[in-house]
């Protein structure tokens, strides 16, 4: 069948985006965002969100959801399938190349394979049961449903974490609206890169996301009224600098840990490609940087 998604996906620092919109620039395709950082506003230079990026010969490349939410809101899995299927259809029937690109593997996963998500409404009933358990409590029901729980920040923030029972009991007990997979045939490129040499392309970045400013953009969203809880929570880069604004760790410190709790985090999303390798998904990889062997491999595939 012929592709219609292109998906470049891999590891924070890996270049994907720049390459995924030089590729949509040349096919006239559509930027699709699978990052789920990088739909709230404001958070920029931590998300590693360059606007500029989609700026090509004088134009700009057309991107979705980015940008599209306050950071006190809520985003979740249920969301961003119902967004993508519907700018995906849009999009087809343009006869516009949707590229998605990311690293937010279950999100790149729920739309491959077409994930069943009913939508899980706020249960108040629910909600007043659980208003006396324990955090330790509601771990272990959240557990219980469903044991190999991928992001472990569900567990450490208590609203979080009865909204992920919640999103649970739904998925076990489907009865409200389901997603409509639209048929999608995609071809799937990897960028990959030597581990050593992403290690370095993690530590540059940090370095050049400090001096432009990273500490200053996590200080002026707490000052707008983002708790250090929710900063917390947004995890790595906005996690440790809100520890260092707090007096809680060192300068030193936090880059130092932030470094090696983004090179965990490359790797863990490694781990969850190959994973969804083991799955039947199949990926290309691609050398790091090497836009035209990209290139030439999506012309090859479209035709």
């Amino acid at each position: 069948m012929r592709k219609n998604l292109i998906v470049i996906l891999g590891p924070t620092a890996s270049g994907k985006t720049t390459l995924a919109v030089r590729l949509a620039a040349d096919l006239q395709g559509e930027i699709i965002s699978a990052d789920s950082r990088q739909v709230y506003r404001g958070m920029d230079i931590g998300t590693g969100k360059d606007l500029s990026e989609f700026r090509i010969d004088g134009g700009i490349v057309p991107y979705h959801l980015i940008d599209i939410i306050e950071p006190e809101q809520e985003f979740n899995l249920f969301e961003f399938q119902k967004r993508f299927y519907e700018i995906f259809n849009k999009l087809k029937e343009k006869q516009v190349l949707p590229v998605l690109v990311g690293g937010t593997g279950l999100y790149l996963e729920s739309v491959l394979t077409g994930y069943a998500l009913p939508q899980a409404l706020q249960d108040e009933r629910l909600r007043e049961e659980f208003a006396g358990k324990s955090q330790a409590e509601l771990q272990d029901i959240l557990l219980a449903i469903t044991p190999h729980l991928h992001n472990k920040t569900d567990l450490e923030d208590r609203d979080r974490l009865i909204r992920k029972i919640e999103i649970e009991k739904a998925r076990q007990n489907p009865s409200g609206e389901q997603q409509q997979r639209p048929c999608i045939h995609a071809g799937i490129f990897g960028i990959h890169w030597e581990r050593s040499v992403l290690r370095k392309r993690i530590a540059d970045r940090l370095k050049q996301r400090m001096a432009d400013g990273m500490i200053e953009e996590v200080s002026r969203l707490h000052s707008l009224g983002l708790s250090w809880e929710r900063l917390d929570n947004f995890g790595l880069e906005y996690r440790y600098i809100a520890r260092y604004l707090q007096n809680a760790i060192t300068k030193d410190e936090m880059t130092s840990k932030l470094q090696i709790a983004i090179g965990q985090f490359a790797k863990r999303q490694m781990t969850w490609f190959r994973r969804m390798e083991k799955k039947g998904v199949r990926i290309e990889w691609v050398p790091g940087g090497d836009y035209a062997a990209l290139h030439r491999r999506v012309l090859e595939i479209l035709s």
